[in-house]
């Protein structure tokens, strides 16, 4: 079919909406959501959409942005201090995986039939391709295990950084390839002179010269102005690369790595993420549409063989380096098996590659749909990548027991302890308030680095899961008198509360966090007591200007108690404006609702109307100037103001059943 320019985008728009909401609705990253729709829609399925310059030049852009935040992410210090596992494992793992692929192109393939040998030019395109992992979907399921700060998360962390940082030379050698072999020296020469010129000049002159256009900027206050220098800064960057015979997507790097040294960073990551995450989901949509589903049904073995031996080549490799490198069994398999599958970049560069005719479109097709595939498969295989681990090593059993044998003698001596989850910020303030009441506790921890300081200053942490049943049992937890939950992580302390439930349900669990969100949650699931942080931290500022103002410290202290003895219902939701927009629905707010003289609630009591079963809640009704008492028999009255208290969609049931 053929679109307008603006017909096409809607359509790429409202596929990527449904893609979304669909891949959201089964918990699966809204990456694949896109590939899928790019497939479904693309000329090779249904035909509504084709490759154009419209959609190439979306996809331009979705890489331009990307490169750009992997620019900011590119901090010296950052790399500095892992810089053992980034340019030792993370380069290692890059150039190992490239040259195994050239040497599959040099032997094994020229035995395969003609549509599948590849040069030597392809093989080194399609390794770089292969060598890259999927930040995206790592990173996220990283951060919902919790595990961003454990040994393996490091390590699957100073990889993926220097998969980033090699997308940028690959960038430029992989379209060079594609020149005459006569003249492929000096293509390779000419490129990487002037990318040597190109970047010199930028970062020579570029870092003072962003700095102090940027304040000059920044001074006229205006957010309309900042976004357009933003995308000025980024857009003129990849045009000078550009015009200088290198790529859109290096230029944008370079301006992302230079906004990163100062102190505008932050508010340009939060200001650019809109631009990249819509034109990077548009980008894998016309990825997806390159994928002929004929083809790759009718090779469906080619393809199932080109999906398992990158994977498992990708994981023992990983995996072998990691060992390697010192780790132990348990955490090289993690490691490999968190980065076995295809990523965002490797799309990129066999995107180039194919652009620069370095492989025939069949081989595109079957490595494609194999990435594709593999990238469906990883957030399923690290979920279950601790029941890999367990059955496949053999020592894992051994250093776990050792782990947890370790927290045991720490704690044996102890009785009356607190247990305390998490030893961020909040929990070493905890215990050193515990430990000046003479009151003894045992933190569990997941960051290495953290503990072995902090056991080092004699402070009483442990490395473990507290989530764990067999962590929790080392730390004492039938000798201890209460569990404190220390970070805001509703799902991790709903799992500690499981575990604590099935083995002493009596002992009392104090659970941290953001919000009221989770409050009656948590307290369902056997919390004793849960303290939101912005709602203390609002009692706090109110009991503060209390005292300023004059109101007496007794009084204060009796308004903050009662706030916190009523389970904070007075302070539970709050008016929402425009500016809320992003909260979730189940948030907590208050609405408020003029009854009309002709409102079918006018002269029926709460009680009748039933109010509750619509899940929100009347907390407070205004009637002229002076407010009316709230009980089951108050009778509402035309003029009344009724405040419903609630999320989204219970406030609007229970208005409807006031007002219709």
């Amino acid at each position: 079919m053929t679109f307008s320019p603006l017909e096409l985008t809607l359509l790429l728009l409202g596929s990527a909406v449904l893609g979304v909401v669909a891949f959201r609705m089964m918990h699966l990253p809204p990456m694949l959501g896109y590939l899928a729709v790019g497939i479904l829609i693309g000329p090779h399925a249904l035909g509504l959409a084709e490759q154009s310059e419209t959609t190439h030049g979306l996809a331009e852009f979705g890489v331009v942005f990307l490169m750009f935040s992997i620019g900011l992410e590119f901090s010296l210090p950052k790399l500095k201090a892992m810089s053992r596992i980034v340019f030792g494992l993370g380069m290692a793992q890059v150039v190992l995986t490239i040259v195994a692929t050239m040497i599959f192109g040099w032997t094994i393939a020229t035995q395969l039939p003609p549509a599948l040998r590849i040069s030597w030019q392809a093989s080194f395109a399609l390794g770089g391709a292969l060598a890259m992992s999927s930040t995206a979907i790592v990173v996220k399921m990283l951060t919902e295990r919790l595990e961003l700060e454990s040994e393996h998360g490091r390590k699957i962390i100073g990889i993926l950084l220097f998969q980033d940082l090699a997308v940028v030379p690959l960038l430029i050698l992989i379209p060079s390839l594609g020149e005459a072999p006569d003249k492929l020296m000096e293509t390779l020469a000419w490129a990487g002179l002037k990318a040597v010129i190109v970047l010199a000049l930028l970062l020579a002159a570029g870092h003072k010269l962003m700095r102090g256009w940027f304040t000059i900027v920044v001074k006229r206050r205006s957010q309309e102005l900042f976004m357009l220098n933003l995308l000025l800064v980024t857009l003129g960057a990849a045009w000078i690369t550009e015009r200088a015979g290198l790529s859109l997507a290096l230029g944008a790097f370079v301006a992302g790595m230079l906004i990163s040294e100062t102190e505008y960073r932050h508010q340009v990551e939060e200001d650019i993420k809109p631009f990249r995450d819509v034109l990077l989901g548009l980008f894998f949509i016309t990825i997806g549409m390159l994928l002929n589903i004929t083809l790759v049904a009718a090779n469906w073995w080619l393809v199932l063989l080109l999906l398992c031996a990158p994977v498992l080549m990708k994981f023992a490799l990983i995996a072998g380096l990691a060992k390697l490198f010192g780790a132990s069994d348990g955490v090289s398999m993690r490691t490999g098996l968190a980065l076995a599958q295809a990523g965002e970049f490797g799309f990129v560069l066999l995107n180039l590659a194919a652009g620069h005719n370095l492989m025939d479109s069949y081989v595109v097709q079957v490595v494609l749909a194999s990435m594709v595939l593999s990238m469906l498969l990883a957030p399923f295989i690290i979920a279950q990548s601790d029941n890999i681990v367990m059955k496949f090593s053999s020592n894992e059993w051994m250093m776990q027991s050792l782990q947890l044998t370790k927290i045991a003698s720490r704690t044996m001596s102890t009785n009356k302890h607190v247990i305390v989850c998490g030893f961020g910020r909040s929990g070493q303030s905890l215990a050193t308030l515990l430990s000046e009441e003479k009151i003894d506790y045992h933190a569990l921890d997941l960051d290495p680095e953290r503990v072995q300081e902090a056991q080092a200053a004699g402070a009483s942490v442990s490395y473990g899961d507290a989530a764990r049943r067999e962590s929790l049992v080392a730390a004492g937890i039938y000798r201890a008198s209460a569990i404190v939950i220390t970070y805001a992580d509703t799902r991790s302390a709903l799992r500690v509360l499981h575990q604590v439930h099935e083995l002493t349900p009596s002992l009392p669990v104090i659970v941290r966090s953001h919000d009221d969100t989770d409050l009656d949650q948590l307290k369902k699931a056997g919390a004793a007591e849960v303290v939101p942080e912005l709602l203390e931290g609002s009692l706090m500022l109110a009991s503060h200007a209390l005292v300023m103002l004059g109101v007496p410290l007794r009084r204060v202290v009796h308004r903050v108690q009662a706030a916190r003895e009523e389970r904070y219902a007075s302070l539970r939701g709050y008016f929402h404006g425009m500016s809320d927009v992003d909260e979730e629905a189940d948030m907590q707010r208050l609405h408020s609702v003029t009854l009309t003289g002709n409102a079918p609630c006018v002269g029926r009591s709460l009680g009748a109307l039933d109010v509750a079963a619509s899940g929100a809640e009347v907390a407070s009704i205004r009637r002229g100037k002076s407010g009316v008492e709230v009980t089951p028999d108050t009778t509402l009255e035309a003029g009344d103001v009724v405040v419903l208290r609630g999320g989204a969609d219970a406030v609007h049931r229970a208005e409807q059943r006031l007002t219709r």
